[in-house]
């Protein structure tokens, strides 16, 4: 009889403050192997600030987070059975919505630059792996290009190769499609979904209700702090429960 697998990365009660606001107010959630989670909600709900504490961009205020069962702690080196901050961004990667490519650096020494220093790999094997990704995201001729010499979508593209070369077990995507113009959105969620098909587990934070509903196995609809609904896309997108989510999802007329 299968079994349910473990979950990579749990939260339990995760809250986070800025001085007096609270921003997420105990959320409970697993993502498991080849998970793909769609977190949709309206602005202001937490959606960004919750993947970023998942890899401690943003230090929770309270509630934990594990790590294959081991607990996540505020320090840096990992120690006995706790995960270090260091251990887990190495292995849960981050998308922005604001690319954060090096200017100064062409695209193929921006993919290389955070596996030859961070992870001490052999430049030569770093070289080719970073060939294969750009061939993956369709820009094999964009090497020796700066990034300001690309559009919106390229630049896109290469964040997310340069996220996968650094072989995280999680991939966290936070919008990466809502500071594109709307014709360049299409070639970065064409890759996101490759990665869905070959297994990557991700959590995505989006606007496209369309897109979530195709590549996710999971939603998540977030209101004000909290996780109000989450399940399956045709349980969660088709059949709304709450008002909320109702009166949300009455403004896309492609769900």
């Amino acid at each position: 009889m299968p079994t349910n697998p473990s979950p990579i990365l749990r939260t339990q009660g995760l809250e986070k403050n800025f001085g007096a606001l609270k921003v997420l107010k105990g959320v409970d959630l697993d993502l498991t192997p080849r998970d793909v989670v769609g977190v949709i909600g309206p602005s202001g709900s937490g959606k960004s600030t919750l993947i970023r504490c998942l890899n401690w961009l943003e230090t929770p205020s309270a509630g934990k987070v594990y790590f294959h069962g081991r607990e996540v702690t505020g320090q840096f080196r990992t120690a006995g059975n706790t995960v270090g901050t260091g251990e887990l961004r190495r292995k849960v990667g981050m998308v922005f919505q604001h690319f954060n490519l090096f200017p100064h650096l062409t695209v193929l020494e921006n993919i290389v630059k955070g596996p030859v220093v961070v992870l001490r790999e052999d430049p030569r094997q770093v070289h080719e792996t970073a060939l294969q990704l750009l061939a993956q995201v369709g820009l094999s001729d964009k090497c020796n290009v700066y990034p300001n010499h690309l559009s919106g979508g390229q630049k896109q593209r290469v964040a997310i190769a340069r996220a996968l070369a650094m072989h995280p077990e999680i991939l966290l995507l936070d919008e990466v499609t809502s500071s594109l113009d709307p014709e360049l959105v299409a070639e970065v969620l064409q890759v996101i979904r490759g990665l869905a098909d070959k297994g990557m587990t991700m959590m995505i934070v989006t606007h496209e209700m369309g897109f979530a509903a195709d590549v996710s196995n999971k939603i998540i609809f977030m209101e004000a702090g909290r996780v109000i609904e989450s399940g399956s896309p045709q349980s969660v997108l088709r059949a709304p429960e709450s008002d909320r989510l109702k009166a949300f999802l009455t403004r896309f007329h492609a769900v």
